[in-house]
């Protein structure tokens, strides 16, 4: 509901499956055995990165290692890594995190110059990758803000931006326009994040309430003067938003392009990103249709989310003031289980608590099984309907006397009808082709259709000889069809087209009962 519609997660929705593939596999440096060496060599790389030193040799890594180590103690040490090796596991086709080039003038000599003198450095994609995984690694559940002071500063710089585009100065239109595409985009992330902690707290808050009262108070404060804030500055923000487009919006969008310093972009690509950008802004705090704006969006989120708070507050409250809470239960049931006997009563003990017996005489199986994949868990896959006999007694259902049968004799009338109507049909045709013949004529759909039937068995009942159709016959209750080889071939006019045949001959001829008959007939 909070995301920008501007933001670079739906640019990676239109990438292939091989190339996701490919830069996921960039990850398979933390499923190594380890993994922590591998992040302390990418660590090592960037502080050498930071002194703009991009390619380096695995002797700088090893003194960047040193250095390290002097700061922080679980830094393993250079002597006991193969480092050679990790960098080129790093730089491999199948994780590419490094980029691996040969480096001739470290050759100081013939025996430097026949040893591999390579240096590495970082791929721009794999240093995102590295910056990526540090990130989640330092995530902190303290760093979990919404920012209310930011609304003032939105506010001064769509001013100043509508103010820059009636003066023409681009540069300032410019800088105006990323600095309101950074704010609010740092806003959107900061308002995911937010609500996925207080979601997280909420959840956890059984096993350790005591984190959730201690900081309650400041966090319905922190919530309330948000949401206030953003009611206030709400209908200030749409008024410069329409000033903004009143200056022109288009005159806008060029300047911006027009300064954009990305010089891998075409001048068209980079006005339509600024235009997308733009329409992300806008939709930030005007509404282009019946929907609510995504500042609406997010206040009634916040709203919510206050509502959850005192719900969660008021819960934690009554099971403190009762004296015993889960948190309690679960300790005076985990004493007791440690305290057993053996490890059979305590299994006994701990299935009594939560109620575990075999469920068997409530197995089903689904009626269609290909609809539910195999790798659904037992949470996500449908459920299957139970008899009230089968849950309550255990006994299944009895399957009761036999339904009659549906006999559906008006269907079947119907349907011999139509059967009789098409063979009449194709009777008559084929009665038209022996009258007529099929050549030096337009044939009409439905003798089309009777050769079509004929020629497709004449073809099934072919006779190879030395890999060449000597003949072929297909029949029917009327007539015959013969494919007679002929080096000037034959076709057939149709209504739709011309049907080629091109070393054979077609010949038709009265098949069975109706020969005789027509042979007496003179």
């Amino acid at each position: 509901m909070l995301q920008r519609d501007d933001s670079g997660v739906s640019e990676s929705f239109d990438l292939d499956s091989l190339t996701v593939g490919d830069r996921l596999r960039l990850f398979n440096f933390t499923q190594r055995d380890d993994r922590v060496a591998y992040l302390w060599v990418l660590r090592a790389m960037n502080v050498l990165r930071a002194v703009h030193q991009l390619q380096v040799h695995p002797d700088d890594v090893a003194n960047a290692l040193k250095e390290l180590a002097i700061a922080h103690d679980e830094v393993p040490s250079a002597a006991d890594l193969n480092l050679r090796a990790m960098l080129d596991n790093l730089s491999s086709d199948n994780e590419q995190v490094l980029y691996r080039v040969e480096d001739a003038a470290r050759c100081g000599n013939l025996a430097a110059y026949r040893n591999r003198q390579s240096v590495y450095q970082f791929t721009e994609i794999g240093y995102r990758v590295y910056c990526a995984v540090e990130e989640v690694i330092g995530s902190r559940v303290q760093d979990a803000n919404l920012s209310r002071l930011v609304f003032a500063d939105i506010l001064a710089d769509f001013k100043a931006l509508a103010a820059a585009n009636r003066s023409g100065d681009q540069d300032e239109v410019y800088r105006k326009l990323a600095r309101l595409d950074n704010v609010l985009e740092d806003m959107t992330q900061r308002a995911a994040r937010f609500y996925l902690t207080l979601n997280d707290v909420a959840r956890t808050t059984d096993v350790s309430p005591e984190t959730f009262l201690r900081y309650k108070h400041a966090l319905l404060a922190h919530m309330s003067e948000f949401t206030t804030e953003l009611e206030r500055y709400a209908p200030r923000l749409a008024e410069a938003v329409y000033e903004v487009e009143d200056s022109g919006v288009e005159t806008l969008l060029e300047r911006a392009a027009a300064v954009d310093e990305r010089p891998m972009m075409r001048p068209a690509a980079r006005l339509e990103d600024w235009r997308r950008r733009w329409m992300g802004l806008r939709q930030w705090f005007l509404a282009d249709g019946p929907g609510e704006t995504k500042a609406a969006q997010l206040q009634g989120a916040t709203r919510t989310a206050i509502s959850g708070v005192i719900a969660l507050l008021r819960q934690v409250t009554e099971s403190r003031r009762g004296g015993v809470s889960r948190t309690t239960q679960l300790r005076h049931l985990a004493a007791w289980a440690a305290a057993a006997p053996d490890e059979q009563a305590a299994n006994a003990l701990v299935s009594a608590a939560f109620d575990l017996r075999s469920v068997r005489h409530l197995s089903g199986a689904h009626d269609d099984d290909d609809q539910i994949s195999p790798r659904a868990t037992w949470w996500d896959a449908p459920g299957v309907e139970i008899s009230i006999s089968l849950f309550r007694h255990g006994k299944r259902p009895a399957p009761g006397g036999p339904q009659p049968v549906r006999t559906r004799r008006g269907a079947h009338a119907r349907l011999r009808e139509q059967q009789l109507a098409d063979r009449a049909a194709d009777r008559e045709a084929a009665t038209d082709l022996l009258d007529h013949g099929p050549h030096d004529r337009v044939l009409s759909e439905a003798e089309t259709r009777a050769v079509l039937k004929l020629l497709t068995r004449a073809l099934q009942a072919r006779t190879v000889v030395a890999g060449q159709l000597r003949s072929g016959t297909g029949s029917s209750d009327v007539m015959t069809l013969r494919l007679v080889p002929n080096e000037r071939g034959s076709q057939l006019r149709t209504e739709t087209g011309t049907l080629h045949l091109p070393g054979f001959a077609l010949e038709i001829t009265p098949h069975g009962a109706l020969r005789r008959r027509r042979t007496e007939k003179p």
